[in-house]
This record gives C-alpha cells, structure tokens and sequence, in this order.
C-alpha cells in the first residue's frame, strides 16, 4: 500500500446483534479494520431496554455504543473516549448509521459527562493496559453515576479476569462473569 492509500479512512461493514452497521475507522485505533472479540463477546450478552440511556466509556470508532444505539432506538447512548480521533470517527459513524440517539464527545473517563446525568448501563471494553489507579477510579465512579439497579457491563483480557471479580465485589458487592473465551471474560456487576 502506498502512504496516500494508508491515510485513507478504513472502511467496513458489520452484522452486530441482527443489526448492520458501517465503520470508518482508521491506523492508531483499536482493532481499526474489525470489531475485535472482546466487543463482540460483550455485545452477544447485554441486555439493554428500548428507551435505555446508557454510556459507552471508552468507546474508540463506536461499535459498542452504536451497537446498542440501535438496540435502543427510543433510549440516549453516550459515547466518550479520551481520544479525539476516536470520537470524531465515533461521531461520524453515527452519522453514517442514521443514529441521531448516539452522542460522542471528548472526555477522560466521566470527567465530561454531564454531572447530573445518570445512567440504566455502562459498559465497556476496557484496555488492558489501564492501570490500577484509573481502573479503580472507573469502577466508583460508574458505581456512583449508575440509577438504582443500574448495570456495569465490562469485557477484558481473560488474564484479568479475578482482578476484575475483586475489584467489582469490592465496589459493587456483586460480580457475575458472563462468559469467557479463551482470550476475553465478559462481566457484569449490578447496584443494589
């Protein structure tokens, strides 16, 4: 491929959760030319109402948060990322999709999202490399930010996946694994 041929947007169609979606992604992003496993794990496994209003934390080019734009027709989806190539192709992919309930914008973590919106869901597919501090700052502030009987739904590396069980029992007092492949864990954690 030549250098004007790699600066062009990566362009590709996916059948998520019955529903057919289109992404432009590009180079530097998470898995920019497929929906990874992970994603696709965790998706096959949320349950999200029509009129949910839910946050995708992290949301890279937007196959999670759009995904479930489409589940939820009637609901409010939130995608933010700390990346702003990710959400400018996060915004544009929702624009490409006809989904004028999703909503990308730029923050780290829940530092830009509205304080006094809550949410039914959060999920996430979150990075491996995350590190302890933030990871512990994600989980209590989604505990915080999540309505009465509000669900967190994560996906990581199988390798973290007891790293993950204490820390959401720790938080959330509960942890029920969703499913596990040989490479991702799918979890949820509910506030009681």
């Amino acid at each position: 491929m030549t250098i004007p041929e790699l600066k062009q947007d990566i362009v590709f169609d996916a059948k998520l959760r019955g529903h057919e979606l289109t992404f432009h992604s590009t180079w530097g992003l998470f898995s920019p030319k497929t929906v990874d496993e992970g994603t696709r794990l965790l998706l096959d496994h949320l349950q999200i109402g029509p009129d949910a209003t839910v946050l995708d934390l992290g949301c890279g080019y937007g196959p999670l948060g759009l995904t479930i734009a489409k589940m939820a027709p009637q609901g409010q989806i939130h995608l933010v990322d700390k990346d702003f190539v990710a959400v400018d192709f996060a915004r544009e992919n929702a624009k490409v999709n006809h989904l004028p309930n999703a909503h990308a914008y730029l923050s780290n973590g829940f530092e830009q999202v509205p304080a006094d919106l809550t949410f039914d869901v959060i999920v996430s597919n979150v990075p491996a490399k995350i590190g302890s501090e933030l990871l512990a700052i994600f989980l209590h502030d989604a505990y915080t930010r999540l309505n009465p009987d509000g669900r967190l739904y994560i996906v990581t590396i199988s390798g973290l996946k007891d790293y993950m069980k204490r820390h959401l029992t720790e938080v959330f007092g509960n942890y029920d694994k969703l499913k596990q492949s040989k490479t991702y864990t799918a979890a949820l954690a509910i506030k009681r």
